[in-house]
Formats: C-alpha cells, sequence, structure tokens
C-alpha cells in the first residue's frame, strides 16, 4: 500500500489517543485498524510462501515488538485453522540508530547472544521502519540498519532469511535494499507510535502519527 506524498492523513479529532500527546502531534498517518488488517494481510502472505518450513523470528527492538506480536499471532491462528502446522520460535535484538530524530553513523546490536538456532531454519527478522527511496516505480533503500544485522546473521548459515517490514520509507539516500514484506510504503517522515518511539515516547500510541516541532522539542534530549 502507497501513502502518497500529499496526503493529508487524518485528523486527530476522529481518533482516541493518550491525552498525555494533545499537541505533540500533527495528524494520523496509519489508524491502527488498518495497521491490523494490513499485517493479517502479510501473515497470509507469509504462510503461503514458506512451505512447510519451521520458522524462527527475530524481532528488533524495541520498535519492533508490536507488529512482530501481532505477526506472530496471526500466523498461529493461521496455522491453526489449516492443514499444516508451523513451528516458531522467537528471539530478539535490539538495534539503536537515531537520536533525537537524526539517524547515528555508528549501528549497536544488542541482544540476540545466541543465535546458533537459526542454522538451517528459515529466519524472519520483524522490523518496523526500514528507510526506502521510490525512483522510477523501482523501490532501493539505504538498507543500513538491515545489512549490519543480516551480515552477522549469515555467519550461522540459516536455510533462509526473510525480512518482514511494516513501513517504508521514500528517501533521498537509496543503496539497493527492499524487504521481503512489508506493509505500507510512506513519504520521508519521522512518524511514531505503535512502538515507534521519539526518545522512548509514544511507544504507547496505537496508530502511526507524525509527530510536529512542538513534541520533537517537548521530548528531545
Amino acid at each position: 500500500i502507497q501513502i502518497s506524498d500529499n496526503w493529508p492523513g487524518y485528523s486527530l479529532d476522529l481518533f482516541t489517543y493518550p491525552q498525555h500527546y494533545y499537541g505533540d502531534l500533527e495528524y494520523v498517518l496509519i489508524p491502527h485498524g488498518i495497521i491490523v488488517d494490513r499485517t493479517e494481510r502479510l501473515a497470509k502472505d507469509i504462510m503461503q510462501d514458506i512451505g512447510d518450513n519451521d520458522i524462527v523470528v527475530l524481532c528488533v527492538l524495541k520498535g519492533g515488538y508490536k507488529f512482530c506480536a501481532d505477526l506472530v499471532e496471526h500466523i498461529k491462528n493461521l496455522s491453526r485453522n489449516s492443514e499444516r502446522f508451523i513451528s516458531m520460535k522467537v528471539d530478539f535484538v535490539r538495534l539503536k540508530s537515531y537520536h533525537n530524530d537524526q539517524s547515528m553513523q555508528e549501528m549497536q546490536i544488542v541482544g540476540g547472544d545466541d543465535l546458533s538456532k537459526l542454522t538451517g531454519k528459515v529466519s524472519f527478522l520483524c522490523v518496523l521502519l526500514t528507510l526506502f527511496f521510490l525512483f522510477y516505480k523501482d523501490i532501493v533503500g539505504t538498507g543500513r540498519t538491515m545489512k549490519v544485522l543480516l551480515n552477522n546473521i549469515e555467519k550461522y548459515k540459516p536455510k533462509m532469511i526473510k525480512v518482514a517490514s511494516l513501513l517504508v520509507k521514500r528517501t533521498s539516500r537509496p543503496d539497493g535494499y527492499r524487504p521481503d514484506y512489508y506493509g505500507f510504503e510512506i513519504p520521508d517522515l519521522f512518524v511514531v507510535g505503535y512502538a515507534l518511539d521519539y526518545n522512548e515516547h509514544f511507544r504507547d500510541l496505537n496508530h502511526i502519527c507524525v509527530i510536529n516541532d512542538h513534541g520533537k522539542a517537548k521530548y528531545r534530549v
């Protein structure tokens, strides 16, 4: 699903959200209900592609935890209601790449110390946000975050690696990376909510929203 650059979003007045964020947001970019429905469709696509393989889901914290939990739950429900059972294990890794709203040069990887369980298995990386650039209908991305993580995972020789990302973002920094599954292609905006944060704030916001200058100043560190 592609969200155009001139999409005005939804008025905040149409939705409920935590009162302590009043005045900190511009608009709702993607309502929670649409996120849930789109994630269910991604789960169906994944189920169709993986066949009878058992999978290891590597959740990229912190921003990916809600997307990962919802995606895994949908896959489990589909598996329970089908003729084939998909065995899933979940592990967690944390990547730190932002200071305020600016991407840092050095990527920090925390957790996921025992990744030997990935050997010979189908591995799914669940991330919430990957940066992308749209050019003549081809999507390529900076991919810096994912390349650091993928280089570490490939050392364990998994049978297959697939990346599922809820969002891809159009940016002006192409580098040739694209996830295998994604939910929404969005403009180059700094978004919060659905576990995406700004200095650890807004994770409790269910909708994906665009933060305003007041919100950035209020929670800047």
